[in-house]
């Protein structure tokens, strides 16, 4: 099974291959230039393996939610490239790959959304197993949706942004916080090699992003 994944949910560039259960991945800091730099980093992928890309088996994206251009930018990549060459697509979400990058059994991932938010969601790893705890939603830090009791592990750049908001609202269940970590095309790739055993790819023409905000920016008045 041979997997591309892309994923521009940040400022992270990245894409990974998924090769029979190993993964080769490129990444760069893009800043704006995503759409600059995505396809030539899947171009070289694929070249550094000797594929074409009419030997892929699906295409997987980082759904979201996330940066909007970015999301755009990766699904509208995903589904050129699925179109194509007729093969299915993937929608990953940007928070579980974040909580599959932390190896934590249990994590609560936020991602700084601007204007004093964050995009939340939590996680926990039953039998190998990842299940939403509290599914991708969009809040302020000191209002995020309340964790069942136990230790969990905190991870994305929300909590580089706004730590001391999370950990006071999370005090006494915050056993301790991963830094560095963004969503990445590595995780989206064994996520959707998971979903692609279930049947759960789906046709070029249904990817779509995950918004969770209709709002970009703040008026001046609230500024």
């Amino acid at each position: 099974m041979k997997i591309l994944a892309i994923e521009t949910s940040t400022e992270l560039c990245c894409a990974a291959l998924w090769l029979d259960g190993k993964v080769d991945a490129r990444e760069e800091l893009a800043g704006q230039r995503h759409s600059e730099l995505l396809l030539p980093m899947i171009d070289a992928l694929l070249e550094s393996h000797g594929l074409k890309a009419v030997e892929l088996d699906c295409i997987a994206f980082g759904a979201g939610p996330g940066s909007f251009t970015g999301l755009r930018i990766a699904c509208g990549v995903a589904q050129g490239i699925a179109f194509g060459i007729d093969v299915p697509v993937i929608g990953i979400g940007t928070l579980a790959a974040l909580a599959a990058a932390s190896q934590a059994d249990r994590v609560v991932c936020c991602l700084d959304a601007r204007m004093g938010e964050v995009y939340h969601a939590a996680y926990e790893r039953r039998r190998g197993d990842w299940h939403e705890v509290h599914a991708p939603s969009l809040c302020r830090p000191d209002a995020a949706p309340d964790l069942p009791a136990g230790a969990w592990a905190g991870c994305g750049s929300g909590f580089a942004v706004y730590r001391a908001a999370l950990e006071s609202r999370y005090a006494g269940k915050l056993a301790r916080v991963i830094d560095g970590l963004a969503p990445h095309a590595r995780e989206i790739a064994a996520l959707a090699a998971v979903e692609f055993g279930r049947g759960g790819a789906v046709r070029a023409e249904y990817a779509a992003p995950l918004y969770v905000r209709n709002k970009v920016a703040l008026r001046m008045d609230e500024r």
